[in-house]
């Protein structure tokens, strides 16, 4: 068991020896005092808890749609007369422009097929950042829906966390850590939910192929429907799905987040040609890492250079704000690979290269200077760039890079 199921796993008992005695708890008082009260047929807090757990993962699924759609369905279902009192996402002055985003968006998916990959790839480009900008508003309505179940199941007479009465093995009264927990936790499935959802957009940015886009857009929409589905069968079904998809997403998150930053970088670099106007940098640059780099998970973000010793290094932080790791690169004979969209560092061995380091495309078209930088031996031709040379050489139209 490795150090991150060993933490997933303590994490999850942690949660279910204080949330579990205290939920149920809570549940019957909350459950007895709307009986005495008012006889009505109000939601459990456990019912409600299970709503939200539900609600905040098919919002991270698809946050435009997933927002707009709780925001509309409050809004219906509330009495006129109580809508002034609903979250801002509930307001029709969001929900509205929101839901019509996302049917342009599916109206482009339906078309995706038929269109030429010139006209598409840009559309795609546009979502991608559509889905980051969705996924930061998001945000501000997975907050109030945390504080909504707290709310719920600390009633007056029930508590969410147990006190040392109600636990055994409890020293100290828990009952303060609600307000704490609940919206970091709530934050923490929102978070990984969408960041292993937003790699939809950063594969489909990459593919060639318009079916393999509808696929993964088919298949967001069918995990989507299964959490609506499952939760309209039974809450507490639906929240046992939503989550096992959570735990996971918690568990791909690192894959998920390298994957999404290598996306925006390179979705940012194409939709600006700052290849035009970038110049490689005589001493560090910016890259990712590649499978030759074997220290590192591959794709992560970080700075090569070289070190004071002469060695060339690379530099990163984990998720970008973590302390500062150094990963000294292979020695051996390099070479910059001149690709279509963006250069690579190799590292030469006979007649095959392995991948050390992806570049950005802004290092389009700096590929010599970037060789002086990194202390290659020169620069050649890979990819589909490299085909395309030795087709015309065959052709007689040009020289192949040697």
């Amino acid at each position: 068991m490795n150090r991150q199921l060993r933490l997933a796993a303590s994490l999850f008992l942690l949660l279910v020896l204080t949330l579990g005695p205290g939920l149920a708890s809570a549940t019957a008082a909350a459950g007895a005092a709307s009986t005495k009260t008012s006889g009505s047929a109000t939601p459990s807090p456990g019912v409600q808890a299970a709503d939200t757990l539900s609600q905040i993962t098919g919002i991270a699924i698809s946050p435009l749609l997933g927002v707009g759609a709780v925001g509309a369905y409050r809004y219906l279902h509330t009495p006129e007369k109580d809508r002034s009192n609903l979250s801002w996402y509930s307001n029709p002055l969001f929900w509205i422009p929101a839901l019509l985003v996302v049917g342009v968006c599916m109206a482009k998916d339906t078309l995706g097929t038929v269109l030429p990959t010139s006209l598409k790839k840009p559309l795609d480009v546009l979502e991608l950042f559509e889905n980051k900008v969705s996924g930061l508003v998001a945000t501000g309505a997975v907050v109030p829906m945390a504080m909504e179940v707290f709310k719920a199941v600390n009633p007056p007479g029930a508590s969410l966390f147990p006190t040392a009465a109600e636990f055994p093995f409890a020293a100290m009264d828990l009952s303060w850590m609600g307000n704490l927990l609940m919206v970091p936790l709530a934050l923490l499935v929102y978070a990984s939910v969408w960041v292993v959802s937003h790699t939809i957009h950063v594969l489909i940015l990459v593919s060639p192929f318009s079916t393999v886009d509808a696929a993964l857009k088919a298949f967001r929409a069918g995990l989507l429907a299964t959490v609506a589905g499952s939760h309209w069968i039974n809450p507490n079904l639906g929240a046992l799905w939503a989550g096992l998809i959570a735990l996971i997403c918690i568990f791909l998150a690192g894959w998920a987040f390298r994957l999404a930053v290598f996306g925006h970088v390179f979705a940012w670099d194409l939709l600006t040609f700052r290849h035009r106007r970038f110049t490689p940098d005589s001493r560090e640059n910016w890259a990712f890492s590649g499978s030759g780099l074997s220290s590192v998970a591959i794709r992560t973000y970080g700075r090569v250079l070289r070190a004071e010793s002469g060695e060339l290094v690379f530099k990163h932080r984990p998720f970008l704000v973590l302390a500062e790791r150094t990963a000294n690169v292979p020695a051996g004979r390099h070479e910059v690979g001149r690709g279509l969209i963006h250069p690579e560092l190799l590292r030469i061995e006979g007649d095959s290269s392995t991948c050390v380091l992806n570049f950005p495309p802004r290092f389009k078209g700096g590929e010599v200077a970037l060789a002086s930088a990194c202390d290659a031996h020169g620069v050649r031709d890979i990819g589909l760039r490299a085909a395309i040379a030795w087709i015309k050489s065959a052709l007689g139209f040009g020289t192949a890079t040697a």
